[in-house]
């Protein structure tokens, strides 16, 4: 027999529906954003050599099948995303943990911080080739600078906006530093930090495409720089919409784990 009250099947139906009606109306809008697209060109409203149409994506995505080099530029974009996000979040909870336990420190290091986030990183991109090679590591350190500093921003600021109450109270129980870390601001900022992978990882995605667009010879990034060269507007918008899928299926992945942290 269910536990459950009427009213709350009632409502557990409701946001089952709603949940619903939110996935339809996301497909709706891609699909008929699509079909627009599609007719404005055939209709002649639109100029494909300009913005192609979902058609011509589409033959070019299938040639790049056959040319049996599309899964090759995409691995090579996923892996340098995955390792400078795999970094960046590192790097960033080591700093922001680092600044929530010295103060002295948080208070020298936080004007740099501000403006090296605020650096035009493109503009750093010869800097780059010249320093670290024009290869593989030159665009992972560009996704680097472009998610590090962000990461280290976004975690530090919810350390130290955890409840004072807390740790006031946990300091009346003689709790030493780490563990008022451990087992407070750390559990407390569990939104907090999936919130910040859900921005890195496409922080990092940025930053790579940006580095594939100075230097590369793979990728997507490659794709797109390669097809503006060429005018091969199918090309571009091809590697553009691949480039949303990853990011989307990036996300949906974070969003997976925060279920998965967030029932514990």
């Amino acid at each position: 027999m269910s536990t459950y009250s009427l009213e709350h099947k009632l409502f557990l139906k409701k946001k089952k529906r709603n949940k619903w009606i939110v996935r339809v109306s996301q497909l709706s809008v891609i699909i008929i954003f699509l079909q627009l697209w599609e007719m404005g060109a055939r209709l002649g409203y639109i100029n494909t050599f300009l913005s192609s149409s979902p058609s011509k994506v589409f033959q070019t995505f299938i040639s790049l099948l056959q040319d049996n080099n599309l899964w090759n530029h995409v691995w090579v974009t996923v892996y340098e995303t995955l390792v400078s996000f795999t970094l960046a979040s590192g790097i960033g909870f080591l700093i922001a943990s680092i600044l929530w336990w010295n103060k002295t420190i948080a208070m020298i290091v936080d004007p740099y911080l501000t403006v090296l986030n605020s650096l035009p990183k493109v503009a750093l991109g010869p800097l780059i080739i010249i320093w670290v090679g024009a290869n593989t590591n030159s665009i992972i350190f560009m996704a680097l600078l472009i998610s590090t500093f962000i990461t280290i921003i976004n975690i530090y600021q919810g350390f130290i906006s955890t409840d004072h109450y807390f740790v006031t109270l946990m300091h009346t129980f003689n709790a030493k530093k780490y563990q008022i870390f451990g087992k407070l601001i750390v559990p407390s900022n569990k939104n907090n930090l999936i919130n910040c992978l859900k921005v890195n990882i496409s922080m990092s995605l940025i930053g790579v495409i940006m580095g594939e667009l100075l230097v590369s010879k793979e990728g997507l990034g490659y794709l797109i720089m390669y097809g503006s060269q060429v005018f091969n507007i199918n090309l571009v918008i091809t590697s553009v919409v691949l480039l949303g899928i990853i990011s989307y299926i990036m996300y949906e992945i974070i969003v997976l784990i925060e279920k998965k942290v967030l029932k514990h």
